[in-house]
């Protein structure tokens, strides 16, 4: 049986795919998905081949509420797979002992559910705050924001800063740093009140 090739696939389309067998849905979720789970892993003192086992683990999960006529996703698909490959890794860091108590008492098999439920509410809410700060930036205009795009993402320090932009002294570039922190605050919540 030839699948059709398609161009675009939703999340409903996706896991329909996966709980129908289709391959042409398995390499989608593999393309889009595994490398997020690969930096989440590595990330966190893993391998790739970690990495592989998760998120293969991670599908079986997906696969398995997929099944299920009563599932529906209440985040975006991305984000429940991420939130259940960071759950299943915490588990695995528990078993290895490199996590502490912190990671067992954490993940309790009775509130697995609940608690990635409330991963993924979580992770969507940081998502669109991400979102709305990377717009507040985004209007932010120069030279603002490239000058706390240098200090906090490029991290660089306030004297090469004060020479980068010509300022007479530290002073001067902290006083410039904090405005601009000002002005992308105010954008930052009154777009979010809207």
């Amino acid at each position: 049986m030839r699948e059709t090739i398609r161009l675009h696939w939703t999340d409903e389309a996706l896991l329909d795919g996966l709980a129908s067998g289709s391959d042409a849905a398995l390499n989608q979720l593999y393309q889009r998905y595994f490398p997020m789970t690969l930096h989440l892993i590595l990330s966190n003192n893993g391998s790739e081949d970690d990495a592989k086992d998760i998120f293969q683990e991670a599908l079986v999960v997906l696969y398995e509420r997929a099944q299920d006529e009563t599932f529906a996703l209440s985040a975006q698909l991305k984000t429940y797979l991420y939130s259940v490959c960071r759950r299943l890794w915490l588990k695995q860091l528990s078993r290895r002992g490199r996590f502490g108590s912190l990671a067992a008492d954490e993940l309790n098999e009775s509130d697995e559910l609940l608690s990635t439920d409330e991963d993924l509410t979580e992770h969507e809410r940081r998502n669109e705050q991400f979102d709305l700060m990377a717009a507040s930036l985004a209007k932010l205009g120069e030279p603002c924001r490239t000058l706390l795009e240098d200090f906090y993402i490029r991290q660089l320090s306030m004297q090469d800063i004060t020479e980068k932009f010509g300022y007479t002294n530290t002073d001067n570039a902290k006083t410039q740093k904090y405005k601009c922190l000002m002005r992308l605050k105010r954008l930052f919540f009154s777009d979010y009140q809207e």
